[in-house]
């Protein structure tokens, strides 16, 4: 008798926990772990720094998710989704929530990046409206980018770029070219992960007018697409060896890489790209942490 009034709160709980896309967490993870490893490799790492830059990441990233939950909800572009649920667009949550939500997630990054302005450069307060505005304006606003084309290269700038470089900066007050040269696979495998979500809804973002990279290139070409961001990911990451020759290790993660690779290779749609998806993000965490290994050593 206890538990059916308790099955509607565990249902609500569930659908916000989906709606934060938690298991997309390695695009944030990765990258700030690969910069506190340049930082490392340098003799540098503070562990105060590395917690705040760390909410700082991801109060943006899941304040991001929960914008576009709402700003694709409210275009109606979520409404035949295929993959996971959005609270919106399913109507399991108003889109005043929501966005509430989205707020509050910003505001702890901004709080975050208050207090390293305070300890480590007032510049980064800068980055900080920069993150904002970017995750703002990928989905929402009247002429937002992320239905323009402009997707792919905001997840590589700020998943791979900006989050590698800027882990570094705030642990050694500067942007060693390591740092630069390690975001790179890391921006390369965010995009695919991109991808897989893109290739899965490029009917529906057709009908909803979100003209992403996927739906310019076609299915066919969107499938050799990522095949290049995946194999382009590990060739960068190769090109590490010469100054940290321990990152060959990231050879290791291509076992994570052989599913989804031969699941979009053999044509796979719709919801049977769920689980591609699912598996670019093991790729992802497990290619991030034998980097971090590498660079740190």
């Amino acid at each position: 008798m206890l538990t059916r009034p308790q099955e509607p709160a565990a249902g609500a709980l569930r659908a916000w926990i989906v709606g934060a896309r938690l298991k997309t967490l390695p695009v944030t993870l990765a990258p700030v772990a690969v910069g506190s490893a340049v930082a490392a490799s340098y003799g540098s790492l503070d562990g105060g720094r590395a917690a705040l830059t760390l909410l700082f990441a991801l109060g943006f990233v899941l304040g991001t998710n929960f914008f576009n939950d709402y700003s694709d909800g409210v275009r109606g572009a979520d409404d035949q989704r295929v993959g996971p649920v959005r609270l919106v667009g399913s109507g399991q949550a108003s889109p005043r929530s929501v966005l509430r939500s989205g707020i509050a997630l910003y505001g702890v990054a901004v709080l975050s990046a208050l207090v390293l302005a305070l300890t480590v450069s007032w510049w980064l307060l800068a980055l900080a409206a920069v993150c904002a505005l970017g995750g703002w304006y990928y989905t929402g606003g009247a002429r937002p980018y992320g239905y323009r084309s402009l997707g792919d290269v905001s997840i590589f700038v700020f998943h791979g770029v900006i989050a590698v470089c800027a882990t570094a900066y705030i642990q050694l007050e500067r942007i060693p070219l390591l740092a630069l040269s390690a975001s790179v696979p890391i921006g390369l495998l965010a995009c695919a992960l991109l991808t897989t979500n893109n290739l899965r809804d490029i009917p529906t973002d057709t009908a909803a007018g979100k003209i992403t990279v996927a739906v310019r290139l076609g299915d066919r070409r969107t499938r050799h697409y990522y095949l290049v961001l995946i194999a382009a990911s590990f060739v960068s990451a190769l090109l590490l060896a010469p100054a940290r020759p321990w990152a060959l290790l990231v050879l290791g993660a291509v076992p994570a890489a052989v599913l989804p690779v031969c699941r979009v290779r053999a044509g796979a749609r719709g919801r049977d790209l769920i689980p591609v998806l699912e598996h670019t993000c093991v790729l992802l965490l497990v290619f991030g942490a034998l980097l971090t290994i590498g660079v740190a050593l």
